[in-house]
């Protein structure tokens, strides 16, 4: 059997020391939306318009039992 432990822990190590010099704590969420409706928009475009996201998201919703 393979010895990864050692291997795991010096990679959870570095894992922690990479995250902690991102920042903590939690992003606004007017930043969030901010930068999620670029992506959004162009999705809808992409795919047809408002009518599509609306059918798909009622096809779903009939799956599901809603």
């Amino acid at each position: 059997m393979a010895h990864t432990a050692p291997r795991t822990a010096l990679r959870t190590r570095e894992r922690r020391v990479f995250t902690a010099e991102r920042g903590a704590g939690r992003r606004h969420p007017l930043v969030a939306t901010a930068m999620v409706l670029p992506l959004a928009a162009l999705l809808v475009y992409a795919f047809g318009g408002w009518e599509a996201v609306v059918t798909q998201a009622s096809s779903v919703g009939v799956m599901l039992g809603r």
